[in-house]
């Protein structure tokens, strides 16, 4: 039996030290772009999947 997913969720917390939120140090400028080309490569696979028969 075939599972079929009709949605896809993703979320991101995001932390704010002004506004009182996390307190841990910003990555990176490199580092932060490579988890975002990580997760646009993710994204991309999942929908080609999506589409395949």
């Amino acid at each position: 039996m075939p599972i079929i997913i009709d949605e896809v969720v993703i979320s991101v917390e995001v932390g704010n030290r002004e506004a009182g939120g996390d307190n841990s140090p910003a990555a990176p400028v490199g580092d932060r772009q490579v988890l975002v080309e990580e997760c646009v490569a993710r994204v991309l696979e999942i929908l080609r999947d999506r589409e395949e028969p």
